[in-house]
């Protein structure tokens, strides 16, 4: 028998475990064969997706799916865009171009006392700006013509009437009765005039028979609608009920209750048109009107117009521009949710009383004050803007103000284009990008619901956008002077900076490092700390984009402010490292350096978070202004990069800028450690303004 004592004894664990490994190997050989075997394939990325065609949008679209999608941003040119209306812009610009469709800029100048030229080119610029390229500009003031036939063929059609009734009578009629209770409405005594009455009465309108408030064309829609023609009996068939329902929500909605189509107005001059006409239409009949003659397929606007649909249709209806209860001919409304920024002030009413002052507590400028902006007459339906509850008329604004503290405010702001307001040009001066704001407004998305952010979110979309699109330079907030003593008068050194260190393709730049150099102020300490890691006396700190540290041998002061203004150093691979590095500016006349500059920082105008919650009627808002809103820093000093950076603006290259709308506000860059800048408008040849955009993040670590 043979012996196999020599041989080594494997354990069964041992043994299991190598036959698991064999198994292994020999299944990833075969995958590797197959793999080899099959026919190769290119990894493609995966198509981008398009917000236009998802949620709320898409849905929108698959309601009304034409070929030619065919869309407009409707502005009423009585003041400046502002962040709501970037929404707006990109919503109906964006979801036209999706689908291959085009997208009229269409002006609502149906009010002739409100409207001025500067609002019609600042709202043409926002929109370039952000990117978009109008089909056409319109004005709702190109069809006076045909809104005044339509009118008359309205009221040809018994669907329009002339009412007398003074505003106290309308309230009335409406339900509204002087004890602020409300009662059972009714139409007024005119409502049933004949239509050869009616027609003469619109006639005596147009050619200056009435003045303002004494006549005007109402719509016959639902406010003559009795509550026993909706009650609902028990043998009501489905059908019956289903009717029933439908007609008293029309006429339980005051956008029904027989809506003015054409009034006289105290200012007859139009802008466009001259002294031709005495009488306007309004919004209400206005806008529909031309959605049709325009073809435009889908009508997007915001919620609180979800109210109004009803009547948008109507009228569209009774001239047989649309067929009742369905979207197959004419335009289609649909109501998204508007962009509301919390902390900011976007009513134009109130945002005029911050930049023009006002004052409070007289009668003659009580409109000014707290109802510019709104209807002549009471008749007009009106939405309340941002933060304000309920309009007033001019009457009870003027009631209000008698009870105010009789005082006049002074303006608040530079400008309508005041970096601490939130207009579009406020936002563009203070540096921010168009890119930006689409991809805030897109990152939030599209749906009903409206659209409530904080401030800070905003800044921090802002910020996410600038780190990657804006070159980064050095540049000294609050300069003290470093004159390095163990270096000659003539020292020289060209240190090569990169422009952005995650991007090459932005490039580098030379910067110069001499005997003297220039910190910031809050770099530095007069008494050390343990937990202070930047210079001090005896202390080392580290210059960025420098090969030795420095070290603080001494310092002096002003003797009338007490401030230090000037340290001695030393510098040099003797010099001990420090434990953190900060930016800096060398003095060399040969490199033009430092460019010197003043910097404008801007914090929120109001200490209230919620500044709609002030007191705007009585002036009390002016008591809430922040007075550290606005902080200059006098005597900035930049490193010599920056004149690379404006000469080759804009930074970045997108959205409208990539196309030459541009101006100072699109020369940006990034300050390193203190925050994102853009050059102001104030900016001419041999002075240097900069606007801070938005800090850096914070870091609370940092000593």
């Amino acid at each position: 028998m043979a012996s196999n004592e020599g041989e080594p004894k494997i354990s069964k664990r041992a043994a299991e475990k190598e036959a698991k490994k064999a198994a292994a190997k020999a299944s990833k050989e075969k995958a590797k064969a197959e793999s080899a075997s099959k026919p190769a394939t290119t990894n493609t990325p995966a198509a981008p997706v398009d917000p236009f065609r998802q949620g709320w949008l898409k849905g929108v679209y698959d309601e009304k799916p034409v070929k030619e999608v065919h869309t407009r941003f409707p502005p009423e040119p009585n003041g400046y865009l502002h962040i709501g209306h970037a929404k707006a812009i990109t919503v109906n610009f964006g979801f036209a171009r999706s689908h291959g469709g085009v997208c009229n800029l269409r002006f609502d100048d149906t009010n002739p006392s409100k409207e001025e030229e500067v609002y019609f080119t600042a709202i043409k610029d926002m929109v370039q700006w952000l990117g978009f390229e109008p089909h056409k500009i319109t004005y709702s003031s190109d069809e006076f013509d045909k809104l005044y036939e339509l009118a008359e063929e309205l009221i040809k059609r018994k669907k329009a009437y002339i009412c007398h009734c003074s505003s106290d009578e309308v309230k009335k009629g409406r339900g509204k009765l002087a004890n602020g209770e409300h009662g059972p409405r009714k139409a007024c005594a005119h409502w049933g005039r004949p239509v050869d009455e009616n027609m003469e009465e619109f006639l005596k309108m147009r050619d200056g028979g009435y003045k303002p408030g004494e006549a005007v064309l109402r719509m016959k829609q639902h406010l003559a609608t009795k509550a026993e023609e909706y009650e609902e009996d028990e043998t009501d068939s489905a059908e019956v009920k289903r009717g029933k329902e439908k007609l008293k929500a029309l006429a339980n909605n005051p956008a029904m209750w027989d809506a003015a189509a054409y009034r006289v107005t105290k200012n007859r001059h139009h802008h466009r048109t001259g002294d031709k006409w005495r009488i306007y239409p309004t919004y209400e009949f206005t806008h529909c009107i031309c959605d049709a003659l325009e073809n435009i397929s889908h009508s997007l606007c915001t919620v609180e117009f979800e109210t109004l649909r009803p009547a948008y249709n109507w009228l569209l209806d009774a001239l047989d521009m649309k067929f009742e209860g369905s979207d197959e001919k004419g335009p289609m409304q649909r109501e998204y949710g508007r962009l509301n920024v919390e902390g900011t002030i976007l009513s134009k009413r109130r945002i005029a009383m911050l930049v023009e002052g006002c004052t409070v507590g007289e009668a003659s400028t009580a409109s000014k004050c707290t109802a510019d902006g709104l209807a002549d007459e009471v008749d007009e339906l009106a939405l309340a803007e941002d933060g304000e509850e309920e309009l007033e008329t001019p009457a009870e604004a003027a009631k209000a103000a008698l009870n105010g503290t009789g005082r006049k405010i002074p303006p608040a702001v530079m400008s309508w284009d005041d970096p601490r307001l939130f207009t579009l040009v406020a936002l563009r001066r203070r540096g921010v990008p168009p890119g930006a704001l689409k991809k805030f407004v897109l990152d939030l998305g599209v749906t009903k619901a409206n659209g409530n952010t904080a401030t800070h979110t905003l800044d921090a979309h802002i910020r996410t956008y600038l780190e990657r699109t804006v070159p980064r330079l050095m540049l000294v907030l609050d300069p003290i002077k470093v004159t390095l003593t163990n270096l000659p008068d003539d020292y020289l050194e060209e240190r090569e900076v990169p422009f952005d260190p995650k991007d090459k393709k932005k490039g580098t730049h030379k910067v110069p490092f001499t005997k003297t150099l220039y910190i910031d102020r809050d770099d530095f300490r007069e008494e050390d700390d343990p937990d202070f890691f930047r210079l001090a006396p005896g202390k080392s700190v580290g210059l960025l984009n420098v090969e030795f540290p420095i070290r603080c041998t001494s310092f002096s002061k002003d003797p009338d402010t007490g401030n230090v203004n000037a340290i001695e150093a030393e510098y040099g691979k003797d010099v001990p490292a420090g434990k953190a590095r900060i930016h800096w500016v060398a003095s060399s006349a040969a490199h033009n350096s430092p460019v010197k500059a003043e910097a404008r920082i801007f914090n929120p105008l109001f200490k209230n978070p919620a500044p709609n919650s002030l007191d705007w009627k009585n002036g009390g808002y002016h008591d809430d202004l922040n007075p550290s809103s606005l902080v200059t820093y006098p005597n900035v000093m930049i490193e010599c990069g920056f004149e690379h950076v404006r000469q080759n603006a804009p930074w970045p290259k997108e959205e409208g800028e990539a196309n030459g709308v541009v101006d100072n506000s699109s020369v940006r860059f990034q300050g390193l450690r203190t925050a994102f800048f853009a050059l102001d408008k104030d900016s001419k040849e041999g002075k240097v303004v900069l606007n801070r955009i938005v800090s850096l993040k914070e870091d609370t670590g940092k000593k």
